[in-house]
């Protein structure tokens, strides 16, 4: 009787990966397979993409999972292709046909007054084929049972949207835009606008802010570094006070280090940044983001527990 190989045991790991996603894999398998390669006991990402979507996935762990909800709602860029032409169920190739048109000359200037038509704030309505819970229930679920699903309008913003390349019957685009927004209702929107709908064939997230010149990493390059050692693993993972680098920092002396250690609120001279930032202690280590109003007073929002043996200073998340 073979006996069963033991799981090598989880280890608490505090930070975040920037993962390159494949293609072909959703976002939660991604995360899984980061997870037995680093070994960490806990992890989560910060907004999925599509089975059908390549490029950054910021994977959180331990301690950073707690800032995994602003990351999610940070502002992203991407390099998207879509086919004119052809609309299909699902807004992208893995749906069924649902209406072939003819797909007219186009010149710049057309194509230019279509992107900018969608710049901006725009009204937007989300696919149904989307993670989008209604009745608690994502959309995707309901109309895969063919039951009549529709999506309510909303609000996003589009800071850039650009041509890059294009052949006859597709256009290389490229994006930045707010939390909330779906690439795949973008390729609608501009195939109605050119008169000849469209559908999206590929789509790869270049950043995630911070993360906005990103070193990403490949599960084939986790896996070697696995096979490495821990600490050429641990090299690739960097600190919490990476994802909220874009924030401005407070440094604390050390009465008030322990105080917000502790989860306490505490007065700050009148030079403090107002609104949110980063309190980092006097030794160096992030404790917590915290928000400090026009009174000076320093309210924690989400607190840290870092070990001590790794300390984090904003220099150390330089990008």
């Amino acid at each position: 009787m073979s006996r069963r190989r033991k799981r090598p045991r989880a280890r608490d790991l505090h930070g975040i990966l920037l993962l390159d996603k494949p293609l072909g894999l959703s976002s939660n398998k991604a995360l899984q397979m980061a997870l037995a390669i680093l070994r960490a006991a806990k992890g989560g990402h910060t907004g999925a993409l599509d089975p059908l979507a390549t490029g950054l996935l910021p994977l959180c762990f331990g301690e950073a999972t707690k800032i995994a909800g602003s990351l999610l709602g940070s502002r992203k860029a991407y390099v998207a292709e879509c086919r004119l032409g052809m609309t299909t169920t699902t807004a992208d190739l893995e749906g069924e046909v649902l209406e072939r048109r003819p797909v007219p000359a186009l010149d710049d200037a057309a194509i230019e007054a279509a992107l900018a038509s969608l710049r901006g704030k725009i009204i937007q309505v989300p696919p149904v084929y989307s993670a989008l819970k209604q009745d608690g229930e994502p959309l995707y679920l309901k109309a895969r049972r063919g039951e009549f699903v529709q999506a309510s309008p909303r609000e996003v913003e589009v800071d850039r949207f650009e041509r890059v390349s294009r052949t006859p019957d597709t256009l290389t685009l490229y994006v930045e835009c707010g939390s909330g927004t779906y690439i795949r209702s973008l390729a609608v929107d501009l195939g109605e606008s050119l008169g000849c709908g469209a559908h999206l064939t590929a789509l790869r997230r270049v950043w995630v802010a911070p993360f906005r010149e990103p070193a990403m990493v490949t599960l084939d390059q986790l896996r070697d570094a696995a096979k490495q050692g821990e600490e050429v693993l641990n090299r690739l993972v960097l600190p919490l006070a990476a994802g909220v680098s874009d924030l401005p920092p407070l440094h604390l002396d050390p009465q008030a280090s322990r105080a917000v250690s502790h989860g306490r609120q505490i007065e700050w001279p009148g030079d403090a940044h107002r609104g949110r930032s980063v309190a980092f202690a006097h030794d160096g280590r992030l404790l917590a983001l915290v928000d400090c109003d026009e009174q000076g007073r320093v309210r924690i929002l989400r607190g840290f527990n870092l070990p001590r043996s790794e300390p984090e200073s904003e220099q150390e998340s330089h990008l």
